[in-house]
């Protein structure tokens, strides 16, 4: 196999074949082909994409580049969730909690910022001690105990998304349906799960903004995922618009906290009850949607999530303090107020430019091996369609340093629009709803 001849054949719109996709694959897993030929062989694929035989087989390859769990002596009810990414979304931290307390296993393998975007991991590691590293044996001990256990990829679970993960990161090769998909089942299917839900996301500051690309990515997660024996369930929500009002590692941590206890906000509790009641009912804990919505609910309302949470944070090292005082977290030395310069309507909020300011501040990377700065980001008080008077309060930065709050200033000023009148009204936050069936469209504004 020469690297450059797989490369040229994809680039020109060629179907590799399956022995050509797996040496290339495996080469690479070897150190034999170097990252700048995966960096190009992976724009290829951006841009000509792949049929769905060379899906199946780089999902195959990157599965089997390390162990596949069995966890069905914990469970009959393995469900887990996958979100395609977005600003301000930490549903995770809450869903994994409160879909344990219901009755639920939920093995969740996540991942780190990505892009505009944060990541799951590196909010978690914002609690002082939590560990996200644990071996597959302490991750089996911790589901076994608490019933949710949320862990990164390692050298053990599809090591080649690993390394494909920050490679995608690094090259500007994230927004690919066909690379989104291998990479987001090799590790769910990994995971020993026997039901998965999928929130993808659609809006400016989704990967895939388009609703039209959001929905093709869906229906084959689905399809692949249904075809592989895992009952999968996508729901497409908004992301025109940062998801609660923090942005930002531990400031996320702290509002998740608060959704747990039933008190976070609105849009926020709201996907994280609808999509509970998905994993509940796909996960074959409930039968019907209406009464897992309103179990969700209860255990929000009742702190039985919270205190599961606290459970969690324990066995993986975390400090359970923060659940009852999040001030315990890290807090940015510079904090200022953003008042509105005039009167009007918040006509949009660019969500994509808050996750790359957030990234500017040190809350995301830059390089694969960046620090994260866990105290940085911004609080968002302003809501798309609400009116604003003159000195009123838009947000809050976040900072590090005296630079970097001007900074964060003037970003969180350019990304909220204000005008006399409304803009476009935003997304609904419930789209659609694609199980393996048929496509339910659920207030969905017109495709284009």
């Amino acid at each position: 196999m020469i690297p450059q001849r797989v490369i040229e054949a994809k680039r020109d719109g060629q179907t590799l074949s399956p022995q050509q996709l797996t040496e290339l694959l495996t080469g690479y897993a070897r150190g034999e082909v170097p990252e700048h030929q995966m960096a190009a062989f992976l724009m290829a694929v951006v841009f000509r994409g792949l049929e769905d035989e060379e899906l199946a087989t780089l999902l195959t390859v990157m599965l089997e580049s390390g162990a596949v769990l069995d966890l069905s002596h914990l469970s009959p009810h393995r469900v887990d969730k996958h979100s395609t990414g977005g600003v301000g979304d930490k549903t995770s931290l809450v869903l994994a909690p409160l879909v344990a307390c219901l009755g639920g296993m939920v093995p969740m393998m996540s991942g780190r910022s990505l892009g505009h975007t944060g990541g799951t991991l590196d909010k978690l590691e914002s609690i002082p001690g939590f560990r996200t590293g644990l071996d597959l044996g302490e991750f089996e001990r911790v589901l076994g105990r608490v019933g949710c256990a949320m862990i990164g990829a390692s050298e053990r679970i599809a090591p080649l998304d690993r390394r494909l993960y920050a490679l995608r990161d690094l090259t500007g090769t994230v927004p690919s349906p066909a690379l989104m998909t291998a990479s987001i089942l090799s590790k769910k299917l990994a995971e020993g799960i026997n039901a998965l839900v999928l929130d993808v996301k659609v809006g400016q500051a989704a990967f895939l903004p388009d609703l039209e690309d959001a929905r093709a990515l869906a229906r084959t997660m689905v399809r692949v995922a249904s075809e592989r024996g895992v009952p999968t369930v996508a729901r497409l929500t908004a992301m025109d618009r940062p998801l609660g009002h923090a942005v930002g590692n531990a400031l996320e941590v702290a509002e998740a906290v608060r959704a747990l206890s039933g008190e976070g906000p609105e849009d926020l509790v709201q996907l994280c009850v609808e999509l509970g009641a998905e994993m509940l009912v796909t996960g074959g804990v409930e039968a019907g949607l209406d009464t897992a919505r309103s179990r969700c609910r209860a255990a929000l309302a009742s702190g039985r999530a919270r205190e599961r949470f606290a459970a969690l944070v324990e066995a993986q090292g975390g400090d359970r303090r923060v659940v009852d005082d999040p001030a315990l977290l890290a807090r940015a030395p510079e904090r200022a107020v953003v008042h509105a310069a005039s009167s009007g309507v918040v006509r949009s909020i660019d969500a994509r430019a808050l996750g790359w300011a957030t990234v500017e501040l040190g809350g995301g990377r830059r390089h694969a091996d960046d620090a994260i700065d866990a105290a940085v980001g911004f609080e968002i008080q302003a809501r798309p369609g609400g009116s604003v008077s003159v000195g009123e309060a838009l947000g809050i930065v976040h900072a590090r340093t005296p630079a970097d709050l001007e900074r964060g200033i003037a970003r969180l000023q350019a990304a909220i629009d204000i005008g006399e009148d409304g803009g476009p009204p935003p997304l609904p936050l419930l789209l659609e709803r694609i199980d393996a069936q048929a496509i339910r469209v659920r207030g969905a504004p017109p495709a284009h």
